[in-house]
């Protein structure tokens, strides 16, 4: 089945605000620099929050977002839309497993497998009261998006300190990238990782503060029409909400700050549609 747009604007951008956990915030671009709001809110889940939602366009025509429902939990919740701008709960996905009885649930990021075709959910579990924090895979086991096999853990990554938070994978050139949050010793920077399994091992190949992009979370990165790579982040503290582009994934340009959205808000992911 063909995926049929419900906007023009080739960029979705779905994020919470600063000043309110509990709605969802639609905002549409056709550059993917200036970004305008669609509608906002947008949607209110029944309970609970709506962090850090993540949007992908699925093979039945509907948006779908995936989102943290409180900052403590064991569950990631899923809702759908046709227009963007009128959603409805699709599932509540349980966290637990016999091998990790998660405290924290935060972050669940779509990443549809190029190399398998699979739709996964890349989500941040922590077994203690804050942390530490490991990336898990879940994979969808039908269409419908509401039954998920896992959690898989992503290894090779270390869960010294308060771990790593946040985790954005990305597939090029037969290797699988992630850009996930330092947790611990004050870093709160976004690093890279690589692996030749979207479970790992992964091995860091740019820690700390490499980019000069200072204290981020919740990167995501999507694809500009020539090729390049752009990466998004929030700011953290600074209220920034910032981009910066790449051919390589490797070699970053000085990032820019996206007026339209500092200060506003919060962990988003962006779409681009094709």
């Amino acid at each position: 089945m063909l995926t049929k747009r419900a906007v023009s604007s080739p960029y979705v951008f779905t994020a919470f605000t600063s000043k309110s956990e509990s709605n969802l915030y639609v905002y549409t671009s056709n550059d993917g620099t200036n970004f305008s709001l669609l509608k906002g809110p947008a949607y209110t889940p029944p309970s609970g929050l709506i962090r850090d939602p993540s949007v992908i366009l699925h093979t039945d025509g509907k948006y779908y977002i995936s989102y943290t429902t409180n900052w403590s939990g064991q569950n990631f919740a899923i809702a759908s839309s046709t227009d963007l701008q009128n959603w409805s709960l699709v599932a509540t996905v349980s966290t637990t497993a016999s091998n990790i009885n998660p405290v924290n649930t935060w972050a669940p990021e779509f990443f549809k497998d190029p190399r398998t075709g699979q739709i996964n959910i890349i989500v941040s579990l922590s077994t203690g009261s804050y942390g530490p924090f490991l990336p898990y895979v879940f994979t969808a086991t039908d269409s419908t998006l509401r039954n998920w096999s896992g959690p898989v853990v992503m290894s090779g990554i270390s869960n010294a300190g308060l771990g790593y938070i946040d985790t954005f994978p990305v597939y090029a050139n037969n290797v699988y990238h992630i850009f996930t949050k330092a947790e611990s010793n004050g870093k709160k920077t976004v690093e890279h990782a690589t692996s030749q399994s979207l479970t790992g091992p992964y091995t860091f190949v740019q820690t700390g503060n490499f980019a000069g992009w200072g204290q981020a979370e919740g990167p995501c990165i999507t694809v500009l029409p020539n090729g390049q790579y752009r990466l998004y982040a929030d700011g953290f503290s600074s209220g920034k909400y910032i981009y910066t582009d790449s051919s390589d994934l490797y070699n970053w340009s000085a990032y820019k700050n996206i007026p339209s959205l500092s200060g506003t808000v919060r962990h988003g992911t962006v779409l681009k549609q094709t």
